[in-house]
This record gives structure tokens, sequence and C-alpha cells, in this order.
């Protein structure tokens, strides 16, 4: 719950602020999906684990209120087996992997941030984006992924591998 963005709070509120006047309906929904979100958060348990299909249904959510922000200069893919559903990993692994991406990356409409999730044949969860650096560097302190890689270790679950080619940024969990 700690690793939630506080500002997160403050934008999505602005977000649906500006929202409540120009287009309600657009509103009511992000006020729905909102609370999903937070309801989410409030529940996890965070020494424990949660399933995979939680955590989709749980992202989905998360990034309609980052899609509602940023508009078309945002994409998101998911492509997950459903044999994978009932796997489990850490709560909140995917929102701090979107929110890496979408922290680290410029997010312009003519060239979209795409986001995509994803299970491989051999039960493994890719989290990847299309590299768009900002020019000025981001503070970053790394606690995201270092908290993802600590929680592998303690569950004592394979190493999760980065991969950064300059084109892509990839997570394997």
């Amino acid at each position: 719950k700690g690793q939630v963005n506080p500002h997160f709070l403050f934008n999505s509120l602005n977000s649906l602020s500006s929202l409540i006047s120009d287009d309600p309906d657009k509103a009511e929904k992000f006020l729905d999906e909102m609370s999903k979100v937070y309801r989410y958060l409030l529940r996890t348990n965070e020494d424990g684990l949660t399933t995979l299909e939680a955590e989709i249904q749980f992202i989905h959510s998360y990034f309609h209120l980052l899609k509602t922000r940023y508009g078309d200069g945002l994409d998101l893919e998911t492509i997950i087996d459903e044999r994978y559903c009932c796997y489990q990993l850490p709560p909140l692994t995917l929102q701090m992997l979107v929110e890496n991406a979408v922290k680290h990356n410029m997010i312009l409409k003519d060239h979209p941030l795409k986001i995509l999730i994803m299970t491989t044949n051999s039960g493994k969860l890719v989290v990847s984006n299309n590299l768009q650096r900002k020019d000025r560097m981001v503070s970053s302190n790394k606690v995201g992924l270092t908290n993802i890689v600590n929680k592998y270790r303690l569950m004592k679950q394979e190493e999760i591998t980065v991969r950064d080619d300059g084109k892509e940024f990839a997570v394997v969990v």
C-alpha cells in the first residue's frame, strides 16, 4: 500500500474534478474505477499473495485512471493465457511495473507509450514497454523494482529478470 505513489490520489482527484463538469458520464466511470483501485489497495494483504486474475482485474481499473489522464499517449495490451490466471504473485506487482513505465517514459499522443503484460508458455509473466526515456532524468530510488526483487527472494522464487535493449524495457517474473 505504501508503494503506491502518494501523488496518484491527488492526480486522480484533479482528473475527476475536471471531468465532473466536462463529461459527467466519463466522471462516473472514472469514479467507479477509482473506487475499485482503492478497494483493492485496502483489501490487499502486503504479506500475502494474490492471483494473477485479481491483479489483471486491478490493473485494468488502475490503467483506466491513467488512460483518462494521459489519453491517446498511453496504451495497454494484456495477453494472458487462462491456465495461468490462478497462479499467485505478490500484490501490486503489476501496478509497480506499470507505474515505473509511466514515470520514466515520455507519454506522447503521436508516439504512445505502449505497455504489454503477457504470459509466456513457461508460465512467466512479462511486463514490457517501448522506451521513450524522458529527456531529464527522473529521480528514482528504485524502490519499486527492489521491492519486487525482495518479495520474490523471500518467497524463494526464481530471480526476476530485467531487460533493457535500448528500445524496450521488460521485467520477467
